[in-house]
């Protein structure tokens, strides 16, 4: 079960990659814009859907720990470090297309923790 913890958040990832990669082109700036909070937001969600499905396995929860525990922090600071540093140099278009989601991320997230609320 420890391996699908790990595959559960492998998926995340280059899931939240791939949406950061696409947004980044749909908006013309060659770099990644959000994957990594992409991937949080996915296996955030991914998790809710297992557990109401009743698939989600505390050993999952170990898969996830590990990796939590050892490299997302590393990942967010590298990722973050390296999106700043491209926002920077591509201009004001890059930094408001920066600003934009994290408006848009505050403003939904009432409405997703009213939608995932446990009874």
């Amino acid at each position: 079960m420890l391996i699908y913890g790990v595959a559960l958040l492998s998926f995340s990832y280059l899931l939240g990659q791939w949406f950061g990669e696409l947004l980044g082109k749909l908006i013309g700036i060659n770099s990644n814009i959000g994957g990594v909070g992409f991937a949080m937001i996915i296996l955030m969600l991914l998790k809710e859907l297992f557990e109401r499905k009743g698939w989600w396995k505390h050993e999952m929860i170990s898969g996830i720990d590990f990796w939590n525990k050892m490299y997302i922090p590393v990942v967010i600071a590298m990722a973050a470090s390296l999106n700043v540093k491209a926002a920077i140099s591509s201009g004001n278009l890059a930094i408001v297309a920066g600003i934009i989601p994290v408006i848009l991320a505050f403003s939904f997230f009432p409405f997703l923790m009213k939608a995932f609320k446990h009874n």
